[in-house]
């Protein structure tokens, strides 16, 4: 079974949205989850724009939890899409081999037609950032999906 893991910083916007895109595009035959690089929201809901947007499409976060990104991660996931630079970079920093850095990608990278290589992060912008978000990880995960179907 093939699992993903989602990261961003706090993951309560950009990784729980495309944890829920990704999933449903993907049978049950696949694992997928989502972190972030920094404790400080653990345990909480996603951001309440997050999940409106998700609702909006027809896809349900509100049962995700946030926790931070752990080394054990390396060992539980087989791909891990981060959504930009710094959340690489902070991802890479627990990275014990070689292996475990070849699994750490941008997620952006997955697909050819983004205008951008890093996914925003919406959290002090209004509701259009999280439809902008939601768009640009919608394409990506279809992206992902149909190489992983």
């Amino acid at each position: 079974m093939t699992s993903i893991l989602m990261v961003c910083l706090g993951n309560i916007c950009r990784s729980p949205l495309a944890h829920g895109i990704l999933e449903s595009k993907l049978s049950e035959h696949f694992i997928v989850d989502s972190a972030g690089t920094s404790a400080l929201h653990a345990g909480e809901l996603p951001d309440q724009r997050s999940i409106s947007e998700a609702q909006s499409h027809g896809i349900d976060i509100s049962n995700q939890r946030s926790r931070q990104f752990i080394a054990k991660d390396f060992s539980e996931f087989d791909v891990i899409y981060v959504m930009d630079q710094s959340n690489y970079d902070n991802v890479i920093a627990l990275a014990k081999t070689d292996e475990d850095r070849a699994k750490v990608k941008l997620i952006l990278s997955e697909d050819p037609n983004a205008q951008i290589d890093e996914v925003p992060d919406p959290y002090y912008g209004g509701a259009d950032g999280f439809a902008y978000v939601f768009n640009l990880l919608d394409a990506a995960c279809s992206k992902i999906a149909t190489k992983l179907n």
